[in-house]
C-alpha cells in the first residue's frame, strides 16, 4: 500500500474516515465530456511551464517534466463547504475522509509517497493504476481494462489540468469511485474515494475534483 504521507496544506486540508473495504463489482466509468468545436483559429503559443520548472497543466506527460524537488498535495476545498462535515481527522499517515450533511457520501482522500514497486519509470498512467490497484487489493493487470481518465482541478480549482485514472464499482446498497493520480518521476502520489448509498457518485466526485485542487509548488 502506498505509505510515508506528506504534510498537508495548513490552510486548506484536513479529515478521515476508516477506509471501506471495495469489493463487489468493478466496471469502468463512462466519460460524458462531448467533443469541443473545432477552433479554427490559430492560437498563441502557450507557455508549459513556469519559472520554477512546475508544469502550467498535469496531463500524465506533464508529471514527467516535474522537478525532483516538486511537492504536490491535496488542496482542501470541502473545508469551508457546508454540505460536508469532517468525519475523520488525518491519522498522521496521509488520510483523511468528509462526509455529506446527509450521511449519504464520503470522501476518503490519501497523499503520500509511493512504494517503488508501483512506480512505471516514464508512465503517470500505469502508475497512477497501481495506486488503484493497492487500494483494491488486486493488481495493476486487473485495473487498466477497467479503468478511464479523468481530471483533477490544478493550483485552484474550476479547472481539468491535472489528469486522473478512476474505477467504479458496487457492492450491495453502494457505488463507489477510485480517483488516483500518481507521478512517477517524483515517487508520490493521491488518490480519493468517493463512496454512496444513494444518489450519483460521479457527479460527487466531480463536485469535489471542481473544488479540491492538486497543489503543486517547487
Amino acid at each position: 500500500m502506498p505509505s510515508m504521507p506528506l504534510p498537508r496544506l495548513a490552510a486548506a486540508l484536513v479529515v478521515t474516515a476508516a477506509l471501506l473495504p471495495l469489493s463487489g463489482c468493478i466496471y469502468a466509468q463512462i466519460p460524458a465530456d462531448a467533443p469541443a468545436a473545432e477552433d479554427t483559429t490559430t492560437p498563441a503559443p502557450e507557455e508549459t511551464s513556469t519559472a520554477d520548472g512546475i508544469p502550467t497543466t498535469l496531463s500524465f506527460d506533464d508529471g514527467l517534466s516535474l522537478p525532483s524537488t516538486a511537492y504536490i498535495q491535496w488542496g482542501d476545498g470541502l473545508l469551508v463547504d457546508e454540505g460536508w462535515e469532517m468525519a475523520s481527522p488525518d491519522d498522521g499517515q496521509g488520510n483523511w475522509s468528509y462526509a455529506t450533511v446527509d450521511g449519504s457520501c464520503t470522501a476518503h482522500f490519501w497523499q503520500g509517497t509511493i512504494g517503488a514497486d508501483m512506480q512505471v519509470a516514464g508512465d503517470d498512467s500505469a502508475t497512477s493504476d497501481a495506486v488503484i490497484a493497492a487500494v483494491l487489493g488486486g493488481s495493476p493487470e486487473d485495473i487498466t481494462p477497467n479503468a478511464t481518465t479523468g481530471a483533477f482541478s490544478y493550483q485552484v480549482g474550476g479547472n481539468d489540468a491535472v489528469e486522473n485514472r478512476q474505477v467504479v464499482g458496487q457492492d450491495t446498497g453502494r457505488t463507489w469511485i477510485v480517483a488516483a493520480r500518481a507521478f512517477s518521476e517524483v515517487g508520490v502520489g493521491l488518490y480519493v474515494i468517493v463512496d454512496c448509498t444513494t444518489g450519483d457518485p460521479a457527479t460527487v466526485l466531480a463536485e469535489i475534483a471542481d473544488t479540491n485542487s492538486v497543489v503543486v509548488t517547487p
